[in-house]
């Protein structure tokens, strides 16, 4: 099995897999049905979900079937976001049709249908694995209470300004939302007596001149990645909210990015049909992942140890 798992996608209709440190794609599968919005790979690295228009193909990582070994149908227009719970029992999406879902994996069909009344651009976990946190078109957060099947919380930061992206701290305490606008907004999170997530204002961040695209929390909460259509990812310092660094390199908009475990590297996807890894001791793109003939929009790594030993990217 490879102790490595990179992938990549977007609109030329492949998932590409990557050899991290040579930058040789060893395998391409065929994605028909419709661009690849999203990936997002299993925990054991066993499997890789690809989220396109209307539905989430599931295939084996470690094996050379072209075919889905799952397919989840059910949105109606884009799926905006993929994710698993940590053991991969369910898997969760939200769509374009304003819908947050819930699916198990070893069943069929949609076990549950949240409505946010507007397209949904983003969909995280709380690391809890009992709340879902969704961010829409008109600017609404809601926090889904899947033990209570229903919205415990909703947080409109800036009306009418679309969320395009959601992370959360491993650790559960830090909540942050990027914009439209170029601004993300990061707020503290604590459970109540109820055992429901409350969200405490903690900084305003303007980032970006244009669209946020992506912002991703590190693994050890120290920093805070944010992508954008200007084409840069920044870095920025999660105790002072200063600008740690700036990566520069991709010639188009950068869409996706995903940490390394020890948050040492970032791997990037941008329209420039490229992806990108970056050391961030220095700021330097050390590898690039050149083979789509289309916008890459989205990358997934999954470098841990199953046995919770770190691995060398």
């Amino acid at each position: 099995m490879s102790s490595v798992v990179l992938a990549t996608a977007g609109y030329d209709h492949t998932i590409r897999f990557w050899e991290a440190t040579s930058g040789i794609c060893y395998r391409t599968l065929q994605y028909a049905e419709s661009q690849v919005n999203k990936l997002e790979i299993t925990s054991d690295k066993t499997q890789i979900a690809a989220a396109g228009n209307s539905q989430i193909r599931v295939f084996d990582v470690n094996t050379n079937d072209p075919q889905p070994v799952n397919s989840f149908d059910g949105h109606n227009g884009n799926v905006t976001a993929v994710g698993f719970q940590k053991d991969s029992k369910w898997m969760f999406s939200g769509g374009e049709d304003g819908t947050v879902r819930v699916w198990d994996l070893r069943a069929p069909g949609c076990q549950r249908a949240y409505e946010s009344r507007a397209a949904v651009n983003t969909v995280v976990l709380h690391p809890n694995q009992g709340e879902l946190i969704s961010g829409d078109q008109t600017g609404h957060i809601r926090v889904w209470d899947l033990t209570a099947s229903a919205c415990s919380c909703e947080l409109v930061p800036e009306i009418g300004t679309a969320v395009r992206s959601l992370t959360v701290a491993l650790d559960g305490g830090m909540i942050v939302a990027a914009n439209n606008h170029g601004t993300c907004y990061v707020w503290r999170m604590q459970r109540g007596a109820s055992m429901t997530t409350h969200f405490e204002p903690l900084h305003k961040l303007r980032a970006h001149q244009g669209y946020i695209l992506k912002c991703l929390i590190s693994p050890d909460c120290q920093q805070l990645a944010t992508t954008s259509s200007d084409k840069t990812v920044k870095l920025w310092n999660l105790d002072t909210f200063q600008l740690d660094r700036t990566l520069m390199g991709h010639t188009r908009w950068v869409w996706d990015c995903v940490f390394s475990v020890d948050a040492a590297y970032l791997v990037t996807a941008s329209s420039d049909h490229t992806a990108r890894l970056w050391d961030l001791s220095s700021g330097d793109a050390i590898r690039t992942y050149s083979g789509h003939n289309k916008a890459a929009v989205c990358c997934a790594l999954n470098d841990s140890a199953i046995d919770g030993r770190d691995v060398d990217v």
